[in-house]
């Protein structure tokens, strides 16, 4: 009975360890920041180098990693 008891309290540590990592996971998941999210990648019309879509110089030619770059193949 005494070892019954024993894997009773064992077996309840475990599963509320358990639970409140499971609750804490939850929590760092919901805060994660806007950038984590996966976005959109175009070229470089110039250099050929990768950059969000977001951060990309529109230009008439394509998109552009920098102003300078738009205006050095669009002048």
């Amino acid at each position: 009975m005494k070892y019954l008891l024993i894997f009773l309290v064992v077996l309840l540590i475990a599963w509320r360890w358990r639970s409140s990592r499971s609750t804490q996971q939850r929590e760092v998941q919901r805060k994660k920041p806007a950038s984590a999210i996966p976005q959109d990648m175009v070229r470089c019309h110039q250099c050929g180098v990768h950059i969000p879509a977001n951060e990309a110089v529109i230009g008439t030619r394509g998109a552009y990693c920098s102003a300078a770059h738009r205006q050095k193949i669009e002048s």
